[in-house]
């Protein structure tokens, strides 16, 4: 089955007993033995429940995985992934990326051994360069976050299976429908399922997908020893968001490439970073990797002082965190998204006061024109 069809029938023919198309939501914290040393596949909500095993078992078909893993955030998510480290440890990570898991690697993993180097991993050579004997990993964002770098992620894979290295992709931005790391030799995918795949701004999920049933265990393992697994009501909320994914992304990209085309000649705006954009350095490479461009736009206006000034004036987009849901969101990342990156280094790849980032919902496409335009008279 095609990817679309696979979505939409996601849950659905589970409930043998009910023939259920929407997949119950299984509250229960603990389960029967049907006798002794018998289970029925769950015994603890923890280390398994109904409900969050089909939306795992539908995100690992989704990205090609062996395994999928469902948590109760992003950083969750992520979080567990790095449980596969350990002091001396060296991981490469994309200089442009979410300030939360800049916060991680920073505050957590490198107070107890475990070391970072962070490069333009667009830049192959930089990869290369940043390896060591040490170095366990390559994690990356493509796009980045906020500043759409692409990273080739096959060329990354050859230079990590060189090395013995895993390849961690953050696929958020693209989802499955658009881009499937692990076909293009990747070892891990993760999520914030928050965003795309939930599309409606309502349930605050982390996925992890595992190429090997090696790395399935340990990824397992850990999330049954941490804990911090995703709800039954969450569970069946972001199931119930991904049906409509494919849809959902078509009306995304089609009104953000209009709006980053529109963005490009508009006076008050300096630049726009957008992948669909032929004048984005990483356009022909996110068309070898990626089906689409995403529904994620970022720009700088012409002077500091103007973005304040558009955040208050916009009426129809919001002035929110997060994004990738169907209402558009504006955010400031500087303040918002990455205030705990140092101001230096966000500057040194371009996280100034003048750049705004625009999750791109799926209102008609003259109604966030006209908002934007007014909002940017304003300032």
């Amino acid at each position: 089955m095609k990817l679309e069809t696979k979505l939409a029938q996601a849950g659905n023919r589970i409930d043998k007993t009910t023939g259920a198309i929407s997949i119950p939501i299984h509250h229960s914290t603990t389960y029967a033995h049907p006798r002794f040393t018998e289970s029925t596949g769950f015994d603890y909500s923890r280390m398994g429940n109904p409900t969050r095993q089909v939306l795992e078992q539908t995100i690992a078909e989704l990205e090609g995985g062996t395994a999928g893993f469902a948590f109760a955030s992003g950083m969750a998510a992520i979080h567990c992934v790095c449980q596969l480290f350990q002091s001396g440890d060296h991981l490469i990570v994309s200089n442009d990326l979410y300030g939360g898991t800049y916060r991680l690697i920073e505050q957590i993993l490198r107070p107890i051994g475990v070391s970072a180097t962070y490069v333009n991993t667009s830049d192959t050579a930089q990869v290369e360069a940043a390896m060591s004997t040490a170095t366990k990993a390559i994690f990356i964002e493509t796009p980045t976050n906020p500043t759409m770098q692409i990273t080739d992620i096959r060329a990354c894979v050859e230079l990590a299976q060189l090395k013995g290295v895993t390849v961690i992709v953050d696929n958020t931005f693209m989802t499955p429908v658009y881009q499937r790391p692990l076909e293009l030799g990747a070892d891990i995918v993760v999520h914030s399922a928050t965003k795309f795949l939930g599309g409606h701004n309502d349930v605050l999920a982390g996925l992890v997908v595992t190429k090997d049933s090696f790395l399935a265990q340990r990824i397992a393992f850990y999330q049954n020893a941490i804990g911090a697994v995703l709800g039954p009501q969450d569970a069946w909320l972001l199931l119930r968001g991904m049906k409509t994914l494919a849809l959902r992304m078509e009306r995304h990209e089609e009104n953000a490439r209009a709006l980053a085309d529109w963005l490009v000649t508009h006076p008050a705006i300096t630049r726009v970073y957008y992948p669909g954009l032929s004048t984005h350095p990483g356009k022909q490479v996110q068309e070898r990797q990626s089906t689409g461009y995403g529904g994620v736009i970022s720009f700088e206006v012409a002077d500091k002082s103007m973005a304040p000034h558009v955040l208050d004036a916009v009426r129809l987009i919001t002035f929110a965190e997060s994004l990738g849901g169907v209402e558009s969101l504006i955010t400031f990342p500087a303040v918002q998204t990455h205030a705990d990156i140092p101001q230096a280094v966000r500057e040194s790849i371009g996280v100034t006061e003048r750049l705004l980032r625009l999750s791109v919902g799926i209102e008609h496409i003259e109604d966030l024109k006209a908002d934007l335009e007014q909002a940017l008279a304003s300032a």
